[in-house]
């Protein structure tokens, strides 16, 4: 029976699972037909589930991976597939105009070609690195290291250089080699057509194009613009066939500055001269309309280009003028002088006893007038004249801490008073003064003080004792709307007799005292000298460091300009009259002669010509009935009138008539106000008069 069997299976044993003969199934030879059907349905059946249960089983794996492919990880795989297929890119727009007072460009935008390298195709990143700076020929070692670093660092996309640091010829250079990964990419980039005027003022950008220093980083987020948006598809070999803009990049705001860049470079022409002549480290002038706290001129030495911000360093980007600070010396009489008078504490021609030249505080050496001299009895006008320390010291204790320091605040100083300008310093004022303290404070030390301050308190003794917000933005213009900022009166600080008294004193400073250095031909000057010795950096001052400075006004009877002049450890002199004086000479002289304002001849009447009239008049006063009416209307807005040639009085009638008030700064007829004519204007504003004693009259006002 076995070799039946085995001849019946070809000597093989059955390869189906639990089909084995005999017993084992459950059925033998003897079994009937049905017994082994039976065998088989439940074999069939027993395989059937068996394949039913391993491909549910699959399904299921398989439904299991899809769910979480495209619904766990949905999001994961749509951001891969995006960035394979499309991408969005951001174009930036061009950062606005920076132009003078005049309309002459300072900074502007220009379109031109950054060079980019793609980490990811580059094969030889020395290779790369070496023909690169072969084609651009000035790569420094820094660079080499960064180039290196950024391509290293992997990722899509870095910039070797941006539009702003290569030449055209370079970008040339660079085109030519065909370089794997490395590739021109169209750029906008910051071009300061005058170099390095105005460059602590207008300041620079960083690669990004994004404001770094001065007023493109001030006023970065208004003249900087909206990016615009590009979307970009790609097909699989990663090249771009479809481009759509979905938002067009919109330009920046201009800004239109108070510098006048004719001034800026006198003052800066004639600093670097005067820093030069004098070997010293330093220097700073600041030109300013006194009547209105406009800038005209801000110099820094030494300076930096901001077409090639690398190659200069920090103490060259440094603006001296508001961030510096530095103990201004006898200049600060001034301030002492201005306290004294107005508060009545002492007479212009009160005698005041200087002898023996010297005076003493406990715990300290003696203070000395200048030069060890005894000045004996002077008028307190005199005392200013000459300088004298013992002086101002006696009429600095006749006021008290508690009243000086009042006085120091009401001037600006100890407070950051300029608000175009960030970084700048609030100075050191420590008002718990003891005598010996409020002796030093009385004289200029002890107390630390910005060029910026100094010069807007001195400006408030010109323009008739309103403390005038110092400003260097004029106007911003954004979509064809000119947002103009209007000068700010602070506070009113002294009183116009007071201002007036002083003008005179401080002129006599320039005539016959420590500041003849400083005198004009045809103009009157007035002004006051300092010397300073700066403090150690061990301690103590230092006795071969010193400042030497002036700050003062012409015209003197009618200040069209407040100039300061501060330079930071000559070598030739330290002395502000030898030092500083002649520089804010040469920077008056000449900038009186640009403007056009006439040299003073006696009392002489100034002669009009009227249009059409070879033969000249003396200009006269305009009556208010002569005028525009207070308001015009223009589409239902009132706006200002035309007041120059008007009395103070006459002026503010016409206001008074329209609901407005009124500052006023200086002596005569209305020269300028603001709002300006044709402004808009609201019942309830406040307005400013800039006054002159003999205003220049329009050819239509004229009879």
């Amino acid at each position: 029976m076995a070799k039946d069997r085995k001849a019946t299976t070809g000597g093989r044993t059955p390869w189906l699972p639990g089909l084995r003969w005999g017993r084992s199934n459950g059925t033998s030879d003897h079994d009937g037909p049905e017994l082994r059907r039976d065998a088989w349905r439940r074999l069939v059946r027993r395989r059937a589930v068996f394949v039913l249960v391993l491909a549910t089983a699959w399904v299921c794996a398989v439904e299991a991976r899809l769910v979480y492919l495209q619904v766990v990880r949905h999001d994961h795989y749509l951001t891969l597939a995006a960035q394979q297929q499309e991408s969005v890119a951001k174009v930036s727009a061009p950062r606005g105009d920076i132009v003078d007072r005049n309309g002459r460009l300072l900074a502007y935008t220009v379109d031109a070609k950054a060079i980019f390298v793609d980490p990811g195709r580059v094969t030889d990143v020395s290779a790369t690195i070496d023909s690169l700076c072969r084609a651009l020929g000035d790569c420094s070692a820094t660079e080499r290291t960064e180039l290196r670093n950024r391509i290293e660092a992997g990722g899509r996309f870095a910039y070797v250089r941006r539009s702003w640091q290569v030449s055209p010829e370079q970008v040339q250079r660079v085109a030519a080699l065909r370089l794997p990964g490395v590739g021109l990419q169209e750029d906008t980039g910051r071009y300061y057509p005058l170099g390095s005027l105005a460059a602590h003022v207008v300041g620079y950008v960083n690669q990004d194009n994004l404001g770094q220093a001065g007023l493109e980083y001030a006023y970065d987020e208004k003249i900087r613009g909206q990016a615009g948006l590009v979307h970009v598809q790609y097909d699989a070999r990663r090249r771009s066939y479809q481009t759509t803009v979905n938002r067009e990049p919109v330009p920046g705001g201009t800004l239109e500055l108070t510098l006048d860049a004719r001034i800026q470079h006198i003052a800066e022409q004639e600093l670097a001269k005067g820093v030069t002549e004098t070997k010293a480290r330093a220097g700073t002038a600041i030109v300013m309309d006194p009547h209105t706290g406009e800038i005209l001129a801000l110099a820094s030495y030494p300076t930096f280009n901001p077409n090639r911000i690398g190659a200069s360093g920090v103490d060259e980007r440094r603006n001296r003028a508001i961030q510096d600070v530095y103990e201004p010396g006898s200049t600060f009489k001034i301030i002492t002088a201005a306290a004294a008078l107005e508060e009545g504490i002492v007479k212009p021609y009160e005698l005041i006893d200087t002898n023996p030249g010297w005076i003493k505080f406990p715990g300290r050496k003696a203070i000395t007038e200048n030069n060890g001299h005894n000045y004996g009895v002077l008028t307190f006008a005199e005392s200013l004249v000459k300088s004298s320390n013992v002086a101002a010291i006696k009429v600095g204790l006749r006021m008290g801490v508690p009243l000086m320091s009042r006085y120091v605040h009401r001037f600006g100083f100890a407070q950051r008073i300029a608000p175009d300008f960030p970084g700048q310093s609030r100075g050191i004022w420590n008002s718990n003064l003891n005598d010996s303290g409020l002796a030093s404070v009385s004289m200029g030390y002890q107390i630390a003080v910005t060029p910026m301050q100094m010069v807007t308190a001195v400006s408030a003794v010109a323009n008739g004792g309103l403390l005038m917000e110092p400003r260097v933005v004029r106007a911003l213009e954004r979509d064809g709307v000119r947002e103009v900022v209007a000068p700010k009166v602070i506070r009113r600080v002294i009183e116009p007799d007071t201002a007036a008294t002083l003008r005179t004193i401080l002129r006599e400073v320039v005539e016959k005292g420590t500041a003849r250095s400083a005198r004009i031909d045809g103009y009157p000057a007035a002004g006051k000298t300092g010397t300073a010795r700066k403090v150690a950096p061990t301690g103590g001052y230092s006795y071969t460091d010193y400042f030497a400075s002036f700050v003062g006004f012409v015209p003197a009877d009618e200040p069209e300009l407040t100039i300061l002049v501060v330079v930071d450890s000559p070598r030739t002199s330290i002395y502000g009259g030898t030092v500083a004086a002649p520089i804010f000479r040469r920077i008056a002289e000449a900038s009186l002669q640009y403007l056009g304002v006439p040299p003073r001849e006696g009392d002489a009447t100034r002669l009009t010509v009227r249009a059409g009239d070879g033969t000249p008049s003396s200009a006269r006063r305009v009556s208010a009935d002569d005028r525009m009416p207070v308001t015009v209307p223009v589409g239902g807005i009132a706006t200002m009138p035309d007041l120059r040639g008007l009395s103070a009085r006459e002026a503010l009638r016409v206001l008074a008539a329209a609901g407005m008030s009124a500052q006023v700064s200086g002596t005569g007829f209305v020269s300028a106000h603001y709002p300006e004519a044709g402004e808009p204007i609201e019942p309830g504003a406040t307005g400013l008069l800039v006054l002159r004693r003999d205003p220049a009259l329009r050819e239509e006002a004229l009879p």
